[in-house]
């Protein structure tokens, strides 16, 4: 592997803004200094270039196996290393669903053959599997995962029992998507009565409602606190929900803990107008006042993490009416780019991007010597140009879905270079696949 010697370049890392050099040998930072010089290094020239460590995004769905129509682990890697996401954490809801540690196994086996950016698989629950996922190793798996709310998959898990069971008696962090079954259904009776099968995008945000969301949420957090679980909410979308977390607590001591995905922090309600089913989301995305609530936690780490839960759908899938029409869309590919525009507007600093976006990730889910640019760490790493613009256009969009949400949209920054485990994967549009990335493990 290539030794590399990034020159000049403006460091971004725990809270602190520094010009330096870094010196990638073996996989690894091996020097961070001033005027460096290496015999036989590749240097890069990164003056007026940002180096943050690289995005490590806990929330994807990529499809494989079983929905490879829609996206794989091959082709949402690449999206993913192109917009600086250098680590994944990958959700069960594929096909079949990832509940046996067999079939836990086989995806390992996937991303150990096609994904460029680093991985990890979580376990999935249901109501009748518990012994699975009893048995998964907390050294190298990122955690378990619990549909509180059925979402787009099939794997609700709505017994109490089995839920008090995994609540109790899990070795690890367990992730939850919540949203409150009962509620949901109701509303979309509600709907389905007034409406018939005319219901539209602008429903979907009062079908799956901010009582469902809180309700569903606010029940996780009483079954950790009576359990002492390690929980970590995903995806919220309220502004009401935010205040179930603590942000008094250091980060590595916490037992609950949140995300906040990028589409709940840009979007909002009016966007359906336009945008319609391109932005149909499970959770919703919610009124302006949620969106600038959920940033605000985000800013004062009442949530701890920002993923994307990248979740692609065909055009042809996307474009039916909004009752048929599924939840999720493509996001790793411009999910920094959205962060870094929220920085250009003054809504975030560049040290809170990093904080929520590496830092963050690897406290919360004590990943080994990832997530910080620190010597003898892992050289997961992005250069940025901020004063770089370009348009996101359906013939530029790196999924295999061939769409995304921010169609039309210009960033005003770019990523440049993106290095996995010390390999430069991506320099300027072009990708080297010739060294793939590697399975995470945890310090637990």
């Amino acid at each position: 592997m290539a030794k590399y010697l990034i020159k000049n370049a403006t460091i971004v890392n725990e809270g602190l803004q520094q010009q330096a050099d870094v010196y990638i040998n073996e996989q690894r930072i091996e020097k961070i200094g001033q005027n460096l010089s290496v015999n036989g290094a590749v240097e890069i020239n990164a003056e007026g270039l940002h180096l943050l460590p690289g995005f490590i995004d806990d929330q994807v769905h990529f499809r494989e196996p079983g929905l490879t129509h829609k996206a794989e682990i091959y082709t949402e890697a690449r999206a993913a290393v192109a917009g600086g996401i250098t680590s994944f954490m990958e959700m069960p809801n594929t096909v079949p669903n990832t509940l046996t540690q067999e079939l836990l196994a086989q995806k390992y086996a996937i991303g150990a053959k096609r994904s460029l950016a680093n991985y990890s698989f979580f376990m999935g629950a249901s109501n009748d599997n518990l012994e699975e996922v009893l048995k998964t190793d907390i050294t190298n798996v990122c955690g378990i995962k619990v549909f509180m709310g059925s979402s787009t998959g099939n794997m609700l898990v709505d017994n109490e029992q089995t839920l008090e069971g995994i609540f109790k008696n899990a070795p690890m962090l367990v992730a939850t998507h919540c949203e409150d079954e009962a509620t949901i259904r109701h509303n979309l009776q509600v709907f389905k009565e007034k409406y018939g099968d005319n219901l539209t995008p602008e429903m979907h945000p009062l079908i799956r409602s901010e009582e469902a969301c809180y309700l569903s949420s606010s029940f996780a957090v009483g079954l950790a606190k009576k359990y002492n679980t390690r929980l970590h909410i995903l995806h919220i979308s309220t502004g009401k929900e935010t205040f179930l977390f603590d942000n008094q607590t250091p980060l590595k001591d916490k037992r609950i803990t949140a995300e906040a995905c990028i589409h709940h922090l840009w979007f909002s309600d009016a966007d359906y107008q336009t945008k319609g089913n391109w932005i149909k989301w499970n959770p919703a995305v919610k009124t302006a006042a949620d969106r600038d609530q959920v940033l605000t936690a985000v800013l004062d780490n009442h949530i701890d993490v920002v993923a994307t839960d990248h979740a692609p759908h065909t055009i042809e899938e996307k474009s039916q009416p909004y009752s048929k029409a599924p939840s999720g869309g493509p996001l790793v590919q411009h999910a920094f780019n959205a962060l870094f525009e929220l920085y250009h507007q003054g809504k975030i600093s560049l040290e809170k991007i990093v904080e929520k976006t590496s830092h963050s990730l690897a406290t919360c889910f004590q990943i080994k010597d990832r997530g910080f640019v620190r010597e003898g760490y892992f050289a997961d790493l992005v250069l940025v140009d901020l004063q770089s613009s370009y348009k996101v256009e359906r013939d530029n969009v790196l999924s295999k879905c061939g769409w995304s949400p921010f169609e039309g949209q210009t960033f005003n920054s770019q990523i440049t270079h993106t290095f996995v485990s010390g390999h430069l994967a991506y320099n300027k549009g072009v990708f080297d696949e010739s060294v793939l990335g590697q399975r995470l493990s945890f310090e637990r």
